[in-house]
């Protein structure tokens, strides 16, 4: 092969690499008069040849003062820049090298171009993840830990403490999995109830009647109505109508709307129960109901135990919750 032949399909080749990686490559003397340009795109692309007309003055002062260094210097130096655009911003790293003659005397600069916008726009991405991870974990060790306290302070021997609170932890987790496979979003407060139901091996198909509105919770409302669930379907199987053969439960979930005010839901889990022992000492369980669940989402509650029946009212503030 002819070395000149050669010479000029290494340089198609070089010319279709960089046209492919999006890399544009300036070439000027030292007075900064351009010598060659290849695969010039905007901003780079201009009537100035070097495209410093395209970009903000200050940008443009920076990349010149750069060239100048390296042309007295001899020492290469890399730029980060930030340049506005229509959609947005846009980031390149800019390279600027000294080239030097036989003699060793620099006679001109190469500057390489390259942006990285969707690189800077998901490095951005996964730093705002990575602060909402760490937020939510803050946030579920403190309810975890509020559990821990109230669990430990309503049982009589450790291993009391520990089957109560493993079970609390499981329906934590349950809860969790759901908002984790909506991105974050929540959870339907359909499935919730179902899943927390079904956690005790009851059929949430016959044990549950679910009637009424299906909003879907936020996260820190589909972890506390998950908790509620756990305590109502924990003393249900204990005492209540799924203790029994063909027991269900009733849940009625309706939008209440006050004059001048957003949609509250009003989440009411009622049935019938047989009570064997008095039920007046305050437990976890109930101080969760009343207090520690309607105060997580700026709430009320009340749990009503009567003859025969159970039934708890929660009601929600519309901004725990969307519709469709």
């Amino acid at each position: 092969m002819h070395p000149a032949e050669s010479g000029m399909q290494l340089g198609r080749a070089l010319l279709h690499a960089l046209h492919n990686a999006g890399i544009s490559v300036l070439y000027q003397d030292r007075e900064m008069k351009t010598v060659w340009a290849r695969n010039m795109r905007a901003p780079w692309a201009a009537d100035t040849a070097d495209g410093t007309d395209q970009i903000p003055p200050a940008q443009a002062e920076r990349i010149k003062a750069a060239k100048r260094r390296v042309v007295q210097s001899g020492n290469a130096d890399r730029l980060e820049l930030s340049i506005p655009a229509s959609d947005g911003i846009r980031w390149f790293h800019i390279w600027i090298d000294a080239d030097r003659s036989e003699a060793g005397e620099v006679q001109g600069v190469v500057t390489t171009m390259v942006e990285t916008t969707e690189q800077k726009r998901r490095e951005q991405t996964l730093k705002t993840l990575l602060r909402e991870v760490s937020h939510r974990s803050k946030n579920l060790l403190a309810i975890i830990q509020s559990i821990a306290s109230q669990t430990g302070r309503y049982s009589e021997t450790l291993g009391d403490f520990l089957t109560r609170f493993r079970g609390r932890l499981q329906s934590l987790a349950s809860s969790q999995d759901l908002v984790t496979s909506s991105n974050w979003r929540g959870a339907a407060l359909r499935e919730l109830i179902s899943g927390q139901v079904g956690r005790y091996g009851a059929d949430p198909k016959r044990s549950l009647r679910f009637e009424g509105e299906n909003p879907y919770l936020n996260p820190n409302a589909a972890l506390h109505i998950g908790l509620a669930m756990h305590e109502l379907a924990v003393n249900s199987v204990s005492y209540g109508a799924l203790s029994r053969p063909g027991g269900y439960v009733s849940v009625n979930a309706r939008l209440a709307t006050a004059p001048g005010e957003a949609p509250a839901l009003c989440l009411i889990w009622s049935e019938m129960i047989e009570l064997d022992k008095p039920h007046n000492e305050k437990r976890f369980g109930s101080v969760a109901l009343e207090r520690v669940v309607p105060a997580s989402l700026n709430g009320t509650a009340t749990l009503d135990i009567g003859e025969g029946h159970l039934e708890y009212r929660l009601t929600v503030p519309h901004g725990n919750f969307e519709t469709d």
